[in-house]
């Protein structure tokens, strides 16, 4: 035998040694585990090199316990609400509230979400209405602007925005901006400068902090925040870039869904901004508790919804959105209608999609047509295809791209997030949703979801039969792969 056969029999089998003591050493989800030891036994060094900077766990540095953050507002938030109960009385909400009471529990035993009664919820699905009713509202502002934001490009509709906080600034209203540098092409300190001189405030998510040398990489903040004055609250899945205007033509039409909030739930949105800023910035820089933050809502006679604010993230274990995303699945009598790019679900929420299916739901997913990631988008057509034969209708929508996060449960109880149906959001990036509990929010949506039913295609066993074999394969091996992605 040869010098080098021996040298690379000794790295194979040392190799797959340490890839099992890497792997096993740190608890985790199974299916993740089995994942991460595919990777690193059949890419020996590489692998290894990938799991560094992608596979490691949060790690509990000082800095990064966000968990252990002060929740600033939410005394006085709950406080407010309880005084509302008092006062005012909102029955259709409440009705569905009621039949949902062990929902609402859930949140506020695992996230501390209190359940907020008096909101008015506005719906947008296109870019254009979206950053239209934004500017305005950003351009009225008279003391605060807080933006939080995975993405935020460096390109047309990222300069209008800079353009127009750096006016406010001007005026002498207090702007913050907090978003992730690993999602913002071109948002550079540099790009940020001038709205800086000019008193405001600009910083990256604490994950994009010491990225490479923490080997971080892999988490993210995915959360769409903007707080303004304390008493409109903006929450769904666009970020700030010229494609969710549909402006890209390799994406086209892009089909998305946000929510403009005046209500007491505006105030969570604001607690969750001020502790990821304060995680995210130097003690010299922290916002504390004041009034102007946290002010007494506005009440329009409209404002009849109830909602909670959820959040999640990898430092914590009880992943409160997916938990949610369940309890929905698993409650619904009639139907569960769900919106995703990315259909990656682990076994519980592919155990409970089955479970409804089989058990008589009316079980719709709605994907795109195209991937936006070529790896993820392969793993959602398996498990399409797989909930697809337990009998739940997959919907292919073709007029765009699909970016929306939704959720309808009987025509009652809704979701409107920045949380896909995968893994990653599931476990890895820092999400935010409203959870409704409005039958009228929940109507207007199911009536988004029906109209978006005739630009799509249903999945067909005809469809799935006449795929190549180069294509089946591409999915299974992106499947096996699926709880990393």
């Amino acid at each position: 035998m040869s010098w080098v056969q021996i040298i690379v029999d000794v790295v194979v089998t040392l190799n797959a040694f340490l890839a099992i003591i890497t792997v096993f050493r740190q608890h985790r989800d199974i299916s993740t585990t089995w994942a991460w030891l595919l990777v690193l036994v059949l890419l020996p060094i590489v692998g290894f090199l990938l799991y560094i900077f992608l596979g490691r766990g949060m790690g509990r540095e000082k800095l990064f316990t966000i968990e252990h953050q002060d929740r600033t507002g939410l005394q006085e938030m709950i406080a407010l609400q309880q005084h509302d109960d008092v006062e005012f009385e909102t029955p259709l909400s409440e009705k569905v509230t009621a039949n949902a009471s062990s929902m609402v529990r859930l949140f506020e035993t695992t996230d501390n979400a209190p359940l907020t009664k008096r909101n008015q919820v506005e719906i947008f699905t296109e870019g254009e209405k979206k950053f239209a009713a934004l500017f305005a509202d950003i351009r009225r502002a008279k003391q605060s602007i807080h933006i939080e934001y995975y993405t935020i490009y460096n390109d047309r509709i990222g300069q209008e925005l800079l353009d127009l906080l750096e006016e406010k600034a001007k005026q002498g209203v207090e702007v913050r901006v907090l978003y992730d540098a690993f999602g913002s092409r071109g948002a550079t300190k540099k790009w940020f400068r001038p709205l800086e001189e000019l008193g405001g405030q600009a910083a990256t998510f604490i994950t994009s902090h010491s990225s490479i040398t923490k080997t971080r990489l892999n988490y993210h903040c995915h959360r769409k925040i903007v707080v303004i004055d304390g008493k409109i609250g903006y929450t769904g899945g666009f970020n700030v870039g010229d494609q969710y205007l549909g402006r890209m033509p390799r994406f086209g039409y892009w089909r998305d869904t946000h929510l403009r909030i005046i209500g007491n739930s505006v105030l969570a949105l604001q607690t969750r901004f001020v502790m990821d800023w304060n995680v995210s910035v130097q003690p010299e820089r922290h916002m504390q508790y004041q009034l102007k933050y946290f002010p007494k809502p506005l009440r329009p006679k409209n404002a009849t919804t109830a909602l909670q604010i959820v959040t999640s993230g990898p430092t914590s274990d009880r992943e409160q959105i997916k938990a949610g995303y369940i309890k929905m699945i698993s409650m619904a009598k009639k139907s569960i209608w769900l919106q995703s790019p990315y259909l990656v679900p682990d076994e519980s929420v592919l155990s409970a999609l089955t479970i409804a299916a089989q058990s008589g739901i009316d079980v719709r997913i709605m994907i795109p047509h195209m991937p936006d990631h070529p790896f993820i988008y392969r793993a959602t057509q398996y498990y399409a295809q797989l909930l697809f034969a337990a009998g739940v209708k997959i919907y292919i929508y073709e007029k765009g791209f699909l970016h929306a996060k939704t959720a309808v449960m009987d025509g009652k109880v809704s979701s409107v997030g920045s949380a896909n149906q995968d893994f990653r959001s599931y476990k890895l990036n820092f999400e935010v949703n409203a959870f409704m509990y409005d039958i009228k929010v929940a109507k207007q949506l199911a009536r988004i979801f029906t109209a978006d039913m005739a630009d799509s295609r249903l999945l067909t066993q005809k469809e799935i039969d006449q795929q190549s074999y180069w294509l089946i394969i591409k999915q299974r091996f992106s499947r096996l792969l699926s709880p990393i992605l």
